[in-house]
Protein backbone atom coordinates (compact mmCIF):
# COMPACT_ATOMS: atom_id res chain seq x y z
CA UNK A 1 0.00 0.00 0.00
CA UNK A 2 3.06 2.28 -0.11
CA UNK A 3 2.04 3.62 -3.51
CA UNK A 4 -1.28 4.80 -2.02
CA UNK A 5 0.55 6.67 0.71
CA UNK A 6 2.75 8.20 -1.98
CA UNK A 7 -0.33 9.29 -3.93
CA UNK A 8 -1.83 10.77 -0.78
CA UNK A 9 1.33 12.81 -0.21
CA UNK A 10 1.17 14.13 -3.77
CA UNK A 11 -2.54 14.94 -3.49
CA UNK A 12 -1.99 16.73 -0.19
CA UNK A 13 0.76 18.77 -1.84
CA UNK A 14 -1.61 19.68 -4.66
CA UNK A 15 -4.37 20.68 -2.21
CA UNK A 16 -1.99 22.94 -0.28
CA UNK A 17 -0.82 24.71 -3.44
CA UNK A 18 -3.99 24.98 -5.58
CA UNK A 19 -3.61 28.75 -5.80
CA UNK A 20 -0.02 28.53 -7.02
CA UNK A 21 1.72 27.47 -10.22
CA UNK A 22 1.89 23.76 -9.43
CA UNK A 23 4.54 21.84 -11.32
CA UNK A 24 3.94 18.14 -11.80
CA UNK A 25 7.60 17.57 -10.95
CA UNK A 26 6.97 19.01 -7.47
CA UNK A 27 3.95 16.75 -6.91
CA UNK A 28 6.07 13.80 -8.06
CA UNK A 29 8.80 14.80 -5.60
CA UNK A 30 6.21 14.93 -2.79
CA UNK A 31 5.23 11.37 -3.71
CA UNK A 32 8.86 10.28 -3.79
CA UNK A 33 8.71 9.16 -7.42
CA UNK A 34 10.30 10.29 -10.65
CA UNK A 35 8.20 12.43 -12.98
CA UNK A 36 8.02 9.53 -15.44
CA UNK A 37 6.77 6.93 -12.97
CA UNK A 38 4.51 9.30 -11.04
CA UNK A 39 2.56 10.53 -14.06
CA UNK A 40 2.01 7.02 -15.37
CA UNK A 41 1.03 5.60 -12.02
CA UNK A 42 -1.37 8.48 -11.29
CA UNK A 43 -3.09 8.04 -14.65
CA UNK A 44 -3.25 4.24 -14.39
CA UNK A 45 -4.71 4.23 -10.88
CA UNK A 46 -7.06 7.20 -11.06
CA UNK A 47 -8.00 7.26 -14.74
CA UNK A 48 -6.89 10.84 -15.47
CA UNK A 49 -3.74 12.90 -15.77
CA UNK A 50 -2.22 14.90 -12.92
CA UNK A 51 -2.90 18.12 -14.83
CA UNK A 52 -6.56 17.23 -15.32
CA UNK A 53 -6.97 16.47 -11.61
CA UNK A 54 -5.36 19.80 -10.63
CA UNK A 55 -7.58 21.76 -13.02
CA UNK A 56 -10.78 20.10 -11.80
CA UNK A 57 -9.86 20.56 -8.14
CA UNK A 58 -9.19 24.26 -8.74
CA UNK A 59 -12.55 24.67 -10.41
CA UNK A 60 -14.34 22.68 -7.68
CA UNK A 61 -12.74 24.89 -5.02
CA UNK A 62 -13.81 27.99 -6.94
CA UNK A 63 -17.36 26.61 -7.28
CA UNK A 64 -17.71 26.42 -3.50
CA UNK A 65 -16.44 29.99 -3.19
CA UNK A 66 -19.05 31.13 -5.71
CA UNK A 67 -21.86 29.51 -3.74
CA UNK A 68 -20.85 30.28 -0.18
CA UNK A 69 -19.09 33.66 -0.35
CA UNK A 70 -19.81 37.03 -1.95
CA UNK A 71 -16.24 37.52 -3.15
CA UNK A 72 -15.61 38.93 -6.62
CA UNK A 73 -15.25 36.35 -9.37
CA UNK A 74 -11.86 37.79 -10.33
CA UNK A 75 -10.54 37.39 -6.78
CA UNK A 76 -11.79 33.81 -6.64
CA UNK A 77 -10.21 33.05 -10.01
CA UNK A 78 -6.81 34.44 -8.98
CA UNK A 79 -6.84 32.65 -5.62
CA UNK A 80 -7.60 29.36 -7.36
CA UNK A 81 -4.63 29.60 -9.71
CA UNK A 82 -6.17 31.20 -12.80
CA UNK A 83 -4.49 34.13 -14.54
CA UNK A 84 -7.69 36.05 -15.29
CA UNK A 85 -11.46 36.01 -14.92
CA UNK A 86 -11.70 35.15 -18.62
CA UNK A 87 -9.50 32.05 -18.43
CA UNK A 88 -11.36 30.96 -15.29
CA UNK A 89 -14.74 31.44 -16.97
CA UNK A 90 -13.70 29.35 -19.99
CA UNK A 91 -12.37 26.54 -17.81
CA UNK A 92 -15.42 26.65 -15.52
CA UNK A 93 -17.89 26.51 -18.39
CA UNK A 94 -16.05 23.63 -20.08
CA UNK A 95 -16.50 21.57 -16.92
CA UNK A 96 -19.88 22.70 -15.51
CA UNK A 97 -21.54 23.70 -18.80
CA UNK A 98 -22.59 27.05 -17.35
CA UNK A 99 -20.84 30.33 -16.56
CA UNK A 100 -19.59 31.25 -13.07
CA UNK A 101 -22.11 34.12 -13.01
CA UNK A 102 -25.04 31.83 -13.84
CA UNK A 103 -23.79 29.19 -11.40
CA UNK A 104 -23.78 31.71 -8.56
CA UNK A 105 -27.02 33.43 -9.55
CA UNK A 106 -29.02 30.20 -9.84
CA UNK A 107 -27.47 28.60 -6.74
CA UNK A 108 -26.47 25.51 -8.69
CA UNK A 109 -24.48 22.75 -7.02
CA UNK A 110 -23.84 20.40 -9.89
CA UNK A 111 -23.23 16.68 -9.61
CA UNK A 112 -21.51 16.23 -12.97
CA UNK A 113 -18.04 17.72 -12.89
CA UNK A 114 -17.80 17.72 -9.11
CA UNK A 115 -14.28 16.73 -8.12
CA UNK A 116 -13.89 16.00 -4.39
CA UNK A 117 -10.41 15.78 -2.93
CA UNK A 118 -9.04 12.25 -3.09
CA UNK A 119 -7.83 11.15 0.31
CA UNK A 120 -7.75 8.21 2.69
CA UNK A 121 -10.62 5.77 2.32
CA UNK A 122 -11.93 7.41 -0.87
CA UNK A 123 -8.55 7.06 -2.59
CA UNK A 124 -8.18 3.44 -1.49
CA UNK A 125 -11.72 2.65 -2.67
CA UNK A 126 -11.25 4.09 -6.16
CA UNK A 127 -7.88 2.43 -6.74
CA UNK A 128 -8.81 -0.95 -5.24
CA UNK A 129 -12.59 -1.43 -5.29
CA UNK A 130 -13.87 0.19 -8.49
CA UNK A 131 -13.30 -0.68 -12.14
CA UNK A 132 -12.04 2.68 -13.40
CA UNK A 133 -12.40 1.55 -17.03
CA UNK A 134 -15.94 0.24 -17.59
CA UNK A 135 -17.11 -2.64 -19.76
CA UNK A 136 -19.43 -1.55 -22.58
CA UNK A 137 -22.44 -3.84 -23.06
CA UNK A 138 -25.62 -3.95 -25.13
CA UNK A 139 -28.78 -4.92 -23.21
CA UNK A 140 -32.32 -5.88 -24.26
CA UNK A 141 -35.32 -4.45 -22.43
CA UNK A 142 -35.64 -5.86 -18.90
CA UNK A 143 -38.92 -6.25 -16.99
CA UNK A 144 -38.81 -5.50 -13.26
CA UNK A 145 -41.29 -4.80 -10.46
CA UNK A 146 -40.81 -3.25 -7.05
CA UNK A 147 -41.32 -0.28 -4.74
CA UNK A 148 -40.65 3.39 -5.48
CA UNK A 149 -39.32 5.89 -2.93
CA UNK A 150 -38.31 9.55 -3.21
CA UNK A 151 -35.34 11.23 -1.56
CA UNK A 152 -32.61 13.85 -2.06
CA UNK A 153 -28.84 13.63 -2.04
CA UNK A 154 -28.71 15.29 1.38
CA UNK A 155 -31.60 13.35 2.94
CA UNK A 156 -31.09 9.81 1.72
CA UNK A 157 -33.93 7.53 2.83
CA UNK A 158 -33.14 4.69 0.44
CA UNK A 159 -32.11 2.19 3.14
CA UNK A 160 -35.69 2.37 4.42
CA UNK A 161 -37.01 1.75 0.91
CA UNK A 162 -34.84 -1.32 0.53
CA UNK A 163 -35.86 -2.66 3.94
CA UNK A 164 -39.54 -2.35 2.97
CA UNK A 165 -38.87 -3.95 -0.39
CA UNK A 166 -37.06 -6.94 1.12
CA UNK A 167 -39.97 -7.49 3.50
CA UNK A 168 -42.61 -7.36 0.76
CA UNK A 169 -40.82 -8.68 -2.34
CA UNK A 170 -42.16 -12.22 -1.88
CA UNK A 171 -45.58 -10.84 -2.91
CA UNK A 172 -44.35 -10.06 -6.44
CA UNK A 173 -45.51 -12.75 -8.92
CA UNK A 174 -43.60 -14.12 -11.92
CA UNK A 175 -40.16 -13.56 -10.43
CA UNK A 176 -37.35 -15.11 -12.46
CA UNK A 177 -35.67 -17.83 -10.35
CA UNK A 178 -32.28 -16.62 -9.21
CA UNK A 179 -33.14 -13.31 -10.84
CA UNK A 180 -31.37 -10.05 -10.33
CA UNK A 181 -32.33 -7.18 -8.07
CA UNK A 182 -32.26 -3.60 -9.36
CA UNK A 183 -31.90 -0.12 -7.94
CA UNK A 184 -33.26 2.12 -10.70
CA UNK A 185 -32.60 5.84 -10.34
CA UNK A 186 -35.28 8.18 -11.69
CA UNK A 187 -35.34 11.96 -12.02
CA UNK A 188 -38.38 13.72 -10.55
CA UNK A 189 -39.47 16.40 -12.96
CA UNK A 190 -38.33 17.62 -16.34
CA UNK A 191 -34.92 18.09 -17.87
CA UNK A 192 -31.60 16.59 -16.87
CA UNK A 193 -32.34 16.78 -13.15
CA UNK A 194 -30.83 13.42 -12.39
CA UNK A 195 -27.35 14.55 -13.31
CA UNK A 196 -27.33 18.10 -11.98
CA UNK A 197 -29.19 17.79 -8.72
CA UNK A 198 -28.49 19.41 -5.41
CA UNK A 199 -29.84 18.64 -1.96
CA UNK A 200 -33.17 20.33 -2.68
CA UNK A 201 -33.95 18.41 -5.86
CA UNK A 202 -35.93 15.22 -5.53
CA UNK A 203 -35.08 12.02 -7.26
CA UNK A 204 -36.71 8.64 -6.88
CA UNK A 205 -35.44 5.08 -6.88
CA UNK A 206 -37.25 1.89 -7.66
CA UNK A 207 -36.03 -1.13 -5.68
CA UNK A 208 -37.05 -4.01 -7.90
CA UNK A 209 -36.64 -7.64 -8.88
CA UNK A 210 -36.59 -9.13 -12.38
CA UNK A 211 -39.91 -10.60 -13.57
CA UNK A 212 -41.22 -12.33 -16.69
CA UNK A 213 -44.69 -10.72 -16.61
CA UNK A 214 -46.63 -7.91 -14.95
CA UNK A 215 -49.85 -9.98 -14.82
CA UNK A 216 -51.41 -9.98 -11.36
CA UNK A 217 -48.96 -7.46 -9.93
CA UNK A 218 -50.41 -6.06 -6.67
CA UNK A 219 -51.19 -2.33 -6.71
CA UNK A 220 -48.59 -1.66 -4.01
CA UNK A 221 -45.82 -2.39 -6.53
CA UNK A 222 -44.77 -0.50 -9.66
CA UNK A 223 -44.02 -2.19 -13.00
CA UNK A 224 -40.81 -0.98 -14.60
CA UNK A 225 -39.20 -1.49 -18.00
CA UNK A 226 -35.44 -0.97 -17.99
CA UNK A 227 -34.83 0.20 -21.54
CA UNK A 228 -32.31 -1.72 -23.60
CA UNK A 229 -29.31 -0.22 -25.34
CA UNK A 230 -25.65 0.47 -24.70
CA UNK A 231 -24.40 0.84 -21.13
CA UNK A 232 -21.05 1.48 -19.48
CA UNK A 233 -20.78 -0.99 -16.59
CA UNK A 234 -18.68 -0.30 -13.50
CA UNK A 235 -18.22 -2.85 -10.70
CA UNK A 236 -18.33 -1.51 -7.14
CA UNK A 237 -16.67 -3.74 -4.52
CA UNK A 238 -17.17 -3.35 -0.77
CA UNK A 239 -19.52 -1.49 1.55
CA UNK A 240 -22.43 0.42 0.06
CA UNK A 241 -21.43 3.30 2.35
CA UNK A 242 -18.76 4.02 -0.31
CA UNK A 243 -21.18 3.87 -3.24
CA UNK A 244 -21.31 7.67 -3.47
CA UNK A 245 -17.53 7.70 -3.96
CA UNK A 246 -17.93 5.36 -6.92
CA UNK A 247 -20.50 7.67 -8.48
CA UNK A 248 -18.29 10.68 -7.74
CA UNK A 249 -15.54 9.02 -9.77
CA UNK A 250 -17.91 8.14 -12.62
CA UNK A 251 -19.34 11.66 -12.97
CA UNK A 252 -16.31 13.66 -11.81
CA UNK A 253 -13.61 11.78 -13.72
CA UNK A 254 -14.69 9.12 -16.19
CA UNK A 255 -17.62 10.99 -17.73
CA UNK A 256 -15.56 14.13 -18.33
CA UNK A 257 -12.74 12.24 -20.04
CA UNK A 258 -14.60 9.70 -22.14
CA UNK A 259 -15.72 10.01 -25.75
CA UNK A 260 -18.93 8.18 -24.89
CA UNK A 261 -22.10 10.29 -24.86
CA UNK A 262 -24.66 10.05 -22.08
CA UNK A 263 -28.10 8.80 -23.11
CA UNK A 264 -31.42 9.84 -21.60
CA UNK A 265 -32.28 6.39 -20.24
CA UNK A 266 -32.13 5.79 -16.48
CA UNK A 267 -29.00 4.49 -14.81
CA UNK A 268 -29.36 1.55 -12.45
CA UNK A 269 -27.57 -0.84 -10.10
CA UNK A 270 -27.64 -4.63 -10.39
CA UNK A 271 -27.63 -6.85 -7.31
CA UNK A 272 -26.98 -10.51 -8.09
CA UNK A 273 -25.37 -13.49 -6.33
CA UNK A 274 -22.17 -11.47 -5.80
CA UNK A 275 -23.95 -9.08 -3.42
CA UNK A 276 -23.25 -10.23 0.14
CA UNK A 277 -24.69 -7.47 2.31
CA UNK A 278 -24.39 -3.74 2.95
CA UNK A 279 -21.04 -3.77 4.78
CA UNK A 280 -19.39 -6.90 3.36
CA UNK A 281 -15.94 -5.90 1.97
CA UNK A 282 -16.13 -8.67 -0.66
CA UNK A 283 -19.62 -7.75 -1.89
CA UNK A 284 -20.00 -6.57 -5.49
CA UNK A 285 -22.67 -4.74 -7.47
CA UNK A 286 -22.65 -3.40 -11.02
CA UNK A 287 -23.45 0.22 -11.92
CA UNK A 288 -25.01 0.68 -15.38
CA UNK A 289 -24.63 4.11 -17.02
CA UNK A 290 -26.64 4.60 -20.26
CA UNK A 291 -24.65 5.74 -23.32
CA UNK A 292 -25.45 6.22 -27.00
Amino acid sequence: MDYLKALERAILYIENHLGEDIKVEDAAAAAGYSYYHFTRQFNALLGESVGSYIRKRRIAKAAKELLYTDRRILDIALDCGFESAESFSRAFKSLYLTSPVSYRKNRLDLFIGSKPQLEGERLTHITKNLTVHPVIVELPDIMAAGLRGSTTLNDNVLPGLWAAFMEMSHQIPHQIPGGRGFGICEACGQGNTLYSMNGDVLFSEVAAVEVSSFDGLPASFVPKIIKGGRYAVFTHTGSLSLLQDSYSYIWGTWFLGTNEKLDGREDFEVYDQRFSGYNNPESQIDLYIPIH
